[in-house]
């Protein structure tokens, strides 16, 4: 698959689309799906304040920032994210959200979520890394799929949403896995 994205390192240049779509967009649609059982972000800064703000990238393993952004010709279309289930066992999960829901399935979260994978992979020693979703989430489970990672826990009737249960879903996939799908060397890091 060709790269339909690129991902970069969040920048002063997107921070204001970011905080768009984080706090002034109406309809808040990615908000259904990503995790819609959570508080969604609040912030009492003003946009100007938010923008204005010095920008920190924060790592949290051998070169991995805490979250990237995902750009389509110019254009700010979402995060990806990475966090630590376990820094203590190495176990880090990791997470996407295209926010303007013209961009969904279009292949631009595959494209963006395979560079993400092959990105962790290429700039650490991390034996796994998996995501958390609920059952809900179609879209996101067939995109976990479709990179490589498969379905590690089901635990049933874990999240509700709109007043109906939904299983958590746990998906993962390891290096090993990787490598032999994307024919990677891990001598190539």
């Amino acid at each position: 698959m060709s790269n339909k994205v690129s991902i970069i390192l969040p920048n002063k240049e997107f921070i204001a689309d970011l905080y768009y779509w984080l706090y002034e967009d109406e309809v808040q649609e990615s908000a259904k799906w990503n995790g819609p059982y959570y508080a969604r972000p609040t912030t009492e800064l003003s946009k100007e304040e938010y923008v204005s703000k010095p920008l920190k990238i924060e790592y949290l393993y051998q070169g991995i920032p805490r979250s990237m952004y995902i750009i389509h010709e110019g254009q700010f279309l979402g995060t990806l994210h990475a966090y630590w289930v376990s820094s203590e066992t190495n176990w880090m999960e990791i997470g996407i959200c295209i926010y303007n829901p013209d961009y969904w399935s279009g292949g631009y979260g595959t494209s963006a979520f395979k560079q993400w994978i092959d990105y962790i992979f290429n700039h650490s020693d991390l034996h796994r890394i998996g995501i958390s979703t609920w059952s809900g989430n179609v879209r996101m489970m067939k995109l976990a799929e479709k990179v490589g990672m498969q379905e590690e826990a089901r635990i049933r009737d874990a999240r509700i949403v709109n007043g109906k249960y939904y299983d958590a879903i746990k998906m993962g996939m390891l290096r090993s896995e990787w490598e032999v799908q994307y024919d990677h060397k891990t001598s190539d890091r």
